[in-house]
């Protein structure tokens, strides 16, 4: 339905007082092809002339059910009362979902500790029935004595998350050691200068493959055997050491600097062409144990050489550089397991020690083409990690569901035992998706479902959440959306509800952000309101009256004030700005350094100078009734700084003399910007009000009681004010126990939960033995453990969906090992794969799914500029992988005629354009810019992307994620940014529930959204899973971008655009003809390999 022209359907009030225009921005749809999957025609959908909307529904599907033998569930047992392995099950449990825990008593040793984690560790959340009797005497192993497959050497680099600065275009990869001077590093992280940069020489190939007995004639030893050292996660600055190592050097001596579970993905198995094994898909879940390893070999000979040659340096630089090293004797082994190229779990570290044993379960989400799995054990030492040697399990003795396990030789890289006797015990087995009930039903319902399992925060019954699109969303400049009850939409106004919630606190303060800026007006065209009164004044008022203010802000190491000098650092965060604010007032500003204390010295480096604190939160105390006081707060990505006010319009020059006099920002920009469009911005943001306010809390105490740990000289001090307020001694302010709750029964109640990436060295209270890191669901690292509780969230809430995928965010990157080049690049988060299996997997159930995912047209920056390629070719990449998948999807279904990828799977970007028009008054400020430069092509044809700000994700209009996080490995690793999000839905508005489209706030949160983006609202987005949906939404968006493109300036109401890129039935990603390059400001669309640093780029 067309809602333009004069009917009183949705539409923009006219604030800047141009006239409307007269043409109709999309036609009519045409009638829509023959949909195989529709199961019913669409009710009509009637406009109000009040703008509400008032649907009616279909009943839905009835679902397919799923077949299998048994399915398993959570919660789990309890790993503890479990001999190693656990107790089998002769029969499917007979308990109801979730399945009671029966009564254990084994007297055995017991498994001591066990991860969970998305990507990583967990308990099973099931019962499981090993095949065979656990045996720790060595099996017939003569087929695993030459188990090793392809390299896994992988430069695991980070992504530009968050607001990471573009390096400078003509940057070169350097040659340098493999500790480059932090004024180096400096230097490297700037914005693009606009040099063109010349193209990487292509990637090594990798080395001739090993081969050994039985599957293959003779050994073959090559200098490419490995690749570099196994986690040089500073891979642009070369490597670390020689530029490639022969075997016999790796052997004695091989370097792991990044051992994270997902940073120390690069790892050393030695090639082989073991062409007979067959290669699996992995989609489901792997559960293991790691027991024990016996006659491992004493790896410390060679680094006790190397302590006595760092023992004849200078005191001070021996001892940074030996640590603990003379106190070692013998290995301190642990194990890293990886599936196709991909570390997914990883044991703590124990030292001294040629028998160690672990005891330690991994319960791991997969979805990678394999033909093994892979046991890594190596040496850890302060200088780096050796290898000991490796077990492979072939992926074909498991697939079926039987459980592997024994005692199995570790193999160096000859193919022989490292050790006479050296084995490693182990047990292992794959659960498919089929056989995981917990992903079948989309959202539960019902006091049984326990959200995501196996995380640090667990799910908060009882609250309210509002959600915000925007920093302001002016009054009825968006439509009202009929929810179910009879209740309208209500669009919140994000900052204005930060000003009031500050404004009417009356104990405490605390905000996180990457920036902070204390000249920042949030409100701005508000009655009542002064329009004058900043971000700081309204913090030093409150600090005033006696409230306890604390802002813990990321601290850019590039922006400096020593004695009078200042930087503002190429981030412009304003930090120093912001603390100097503050200095002499009771708030309490804490510029916090992305810690990698733990880290060996370069990933300290790496950490320190490229990594951030990225969290953005306020959290304050409000009235809770009763003359008492309860804690909310607000999560998202909006950070309170300068660039972010904008509105569902994203004026682009009309605001310049106005709202936005004192906030003009636009970093793709260098030079004179006098008349130039503004960058406008789009965001997603929330406000928590209930128990799970509690955990956001929790998580700025932790963090802070790390950034204000005493250092140096005033560790001298008998005891240090941390400046917490301890709320359990403040009898008005209610905790989490008391906070008041919405009632099951109220058909508005929310369900929240708190995730995170984050690891120790960023936050207090986390266990220091790494044993006891699942007593709080955390992974461990090398020296850290880690939270990355928002990858699980994103993994289970994609497994869960039943009907769409709706994605907003600044970044798109991963699994990069399962891309057809780069592989090894390291981007190995799950979202993007498990989104394509996702769709293979209703392809070949015949049944209707869509995902649409909203990223900007380019990231922040110079879109020339080294970085910014890069960026977009790893983006590329991530698509190509999708359409591939999808495709060979709907030929194995025999579909490929009928339909075509992009029925499935839509990427968009958003784009403005203003006319000008008698009604216009902009006058130009500042000086011109250059004739030819991007700011003047731009400001001549009017246009200009809008900045997709956002880190989100909506499911079946039932449940949300939203928070800090990017997707791409910097976001989600959890040793790189840190990040918090919150997932959340309404128990009374899930398809579990009401067996129909849900029509509570998250649709129309999603619904809102879409009516900004698209400028109206038609009845198929009702249905998005539709195929007359998805076709509708991408005719739109192919027409704006059309708009957007041409050389004739019109105005534009839809800001929503097809990502420009061409995308083949078979799934093949090109550039689109005649549009190689973005309009005004240059770039490829498609991206360039140009040679930059991988942690800056994925």
């Amino acid at each position: 339905m067309d809602n333009y022209g004069s009917s009183p359907s949705y539409r923009y009030p006219n604030p800047y007082g141009y006239p409307p225009n007269p043409h109709q921005p999309y036609p009519p749809p045409p009638a829509p092809a023959p949909d195989p999957y529709a199961h019913v025609p669409y009710p009509p959908y009637p406009y109000l002339t009040s703008h509400s909307f008032n649907y009616s529904y279909p009943p839905p599907p009835r679902s397919s059910p799923h077949s299998g033998q048994f399915e398993y569930s959570y919660p789990p047992p309890n790993p503890m009362d479990f001999h190693h392995p656990p107790p089998s099950y002769t029969h499917p449990p007979p308990y109801p979902y979730p399945y009671h825990v029966p009564p254990q008593n084994h007297a055995s040793p017991k498994p001591s500790h066990s991860h969970h984690a998305s990507f990583q560790h967990g308990s099973p959340p099931y019962y499981y029935q090993p095949n065979k009797p656990y045996s720790a005497s060595a099996p017939d192993v003569h087929w695993r004595a030459n188990s090793f497959s392809a390299p896994y050497w992988q430069d695991n680099t980070s992504t530009a998350g968050g607001e990471v600065s573009q390096p400078s275009d003509n940057s070169k990869p350097s040659q340098g050691s493999a500790y480059p001077p932090l004024e180096d590093l400096m230097s490297n992280i700037r914005l693009s200068d606009g040099q063109p940069t010349a193209p990487a020489s292509p990637p090594a190939p990798a080395g001739q493959p090993l081969m050994h007995s039985i599957s293959v004639p003779k050994l073959q030893q090559k200098r490419e055997e490995f690749y570099g050292y196994s986690n040089n996660s500073f891979s642009g600055w070369g490597s670390s050491y020689p530029d490639r190592m022969d075997s016999s050097r790796l052997s004695a001596f091989s370097s792991s600097f990044n051992e994270s579970v997902y940073s120390q993905s690069l790892q050393i198995v030695p090639v082989q062409n073991k062409g007979s094994l067959r290669v699996f898909l992995l989609h489901g879940n792997l559960d293991i144990w790691v027991h024990e390893a016996k006659n491992l070999p004493n790896m410390d000979m060679f680094h006790k050489t190397l302590g006595d040659m760092f023992g004849k340096l200078p005191g001070s630089v021996s001892n940074k550089i030996e640590g603990t090293m003379n106190k070692k004797i013998t290995s301190d082994p642990y194990v890293s397991i990886s599936v196709s190229n991909a570390v997914i779990g990883r044991t703590y570290v124990i030292s001294n020690c040629e028998n160690p044993v672990w005891l330690q379960h991994f319960y791991v989400p997969v979805a990678h083409h394999a033909a093994e799995v892979h046991f890594v054990v190596k040496d850890s030492d302060v200088v780096g990690s050796q290898l000991i040697g490796i077990v492979a399990i072939p992926v074909e003795q498991i697939y079926s569901g039987e459980v592997a396990e024994g005692a199995y030789p570790i193999l160096n890289n000859n193919g022989k035992p490292c050790k006479q006797g050296a084995v490693l015990t182990l047990s292992i087995q794959y659960i498919p998706m089929g056989k995981l009930s917990i992903y079948h039903q989309g959202v539960g319902a019902g006091p049984e479902y326990i959200g995501v399992p196996a995380t640090y925060f667990p799910l908060r019954r009882g609250g309210t959440v509002t959600l915000y699109q925007d920093a302001h969303v002016p009054d009825g400049s968006l439509p009202n959306v009929l929810l179910d009850n009879g209740m309208y939409y209500v669009h919140g106004k994000c900052w204005q509800d930060i000003f009031d919630a500050i404004s009417q606190a009356r104990r405490l303060i605390y905000i996180t952000g990457w920036s902070v800026w204390h000249k920042v007006k949030l409100v701005r065209d508000a009655a009542g309101y002064a329009s004058d009164y900043t971000l700081g004044d309204l913090l030093r008022s409150k600090s005033q009256e006696g409230l306890r203010v604390l802002l813990l802000i990321w601290d850019d190491p590039t922006s400096r004030s020593i004695l009078g000098y200042k930087t503002d650092g190429v981030m412009a965060t304003h930090d120093e700005e912001t603390r100097r604010f503050f200095k002499h007032s009771s708030v309490q500003v804490l510029l916090c350094p992305r810690s990698g204390k733990r880290h060996s010295w370069i990933k300290q480096k790496e950490v320190g100078t490229i990594y951030t604190h990225h969290q953005k939160t306020v959290i304050v105390d409000a009235d809770a009734g009763d003359n008492r006081r309860k804690i909310i707060a607000f999560v998202g990505g909006l950070d309170l700084c300068d660039g972010r006010y904008d509105t569902p319009h994203h004026p682009l020059f009309r605001t310049l003399n106005t709202t936005h006099k004192d906030d003009y920002h636009n970093p793709t920009f260098t030079g004179n910007v006098g008349g130039c469009p503004r960058e406008p911005w789009h965001d997603l943001h929330s406000k928590i009000d209930g128990p799970a306010a509690y955990d956001v809390l929790t998580n700025f105490e932790e963090r802070w009681l790390k950034a204000s740990k005493p250092h140096g000289i005033k560790k001298l001090k008998i005891s240090y004010d941390d400046a917490l307020l301890r709320l359990e001694r403040i009898p008005d302010v209610i905790g989490i126990n008391d906070a008041p709750n919405v009632g099951e029964n109220d058909p508005e109640v929310w369900h929240v939960q708190i995730f995170r990436s984050i690891d120790s060295n960023s936050v207090k209270r986390f266990p220091k033995d790494p044993k006891e890191a699942t007593s709080k669901n955390l992974v461990c690292g090398k020296n850290v453990l880690i939270d990355m509780s928002i990858h699980t969230a994103y993994v289970k809430a994609i497994r869960a969906a039943q009907h769409y995928i709706y994605i907003e965010n600044q970044y798109f990157i991963g699994s990069s090992y399962n891309w057809s080049q780069h592989k090894d690049l390291g981007a190995n988060n799950l979202i993007p794969m498990e989104i394509a299996l996702k769709i293979a997997e209703k392809i070949k159930a015949n049944e209707r799914f869509a995902v649409y995912v909203v990223i900007p047209m380019w990231p922040e920056g110079v879109p020339t500029g080294a970085a910014t390629q890069r960026i977009l070719f790893w983006q590329n990449k991530t698509m190509q992988m999708m359409y591939e998948t999808i495709y060979n999807a709907l030929v194995e279904a025999g579909l490929e005629a009928a339909f075509s990828p992009q029925d499935y799977l839509n990427f968009f970007c958003l784009g403005n354009r203003e006319a000008m028009n008698l009604y216009d008054n902009v006058s130009v400020t500042g000086a011109p810019p250059p004739a030819n430069s991007p700011q003047a092509a731009s400001r001549n044809s009017r246009r200009f992307m809008i900045y997709v700000h956002s880190k989100g994700m909506i499911v079946d209009d039932e449940y949300v994620i939203l928070g800090s996080a990017n997707i791409n490995q910097r976001s989600m690793e959890g040793t790189r940014d840190s990040e918090i999000a919150m997932g959340a839905y309404q128990p009374h508005h899930t398809w579990a529930r009401k067996q129909s489209y849900p029509h509570g706030q998250i649709h129309g949160y999603r619904m809102s959204l879409w009516a900004e983006h698209t400028g109206t609202i038609e009845d198929c987005f009702l249905q998005p899973e539709s195929l007359e949906c998805v076709r509708r939404v991408r005719v739109m968006g192919e027409m704006n971008w059309k708009q957007f493109s041409a050389n004739e300036v019109t105005e534009m109401k839809g800001h929503l655009m097809k990502y420009p890129v061409e995308v083949d039935r078979k799934g093949k990603v090109r550039p689109l003809p005649d549009h190689e390059e973005f309009p005004d400001v240059g770039g490829k669309i498609v991206g360039s390999f140009l040679a930059m640093k991988e942690n800056l780029t994925i």
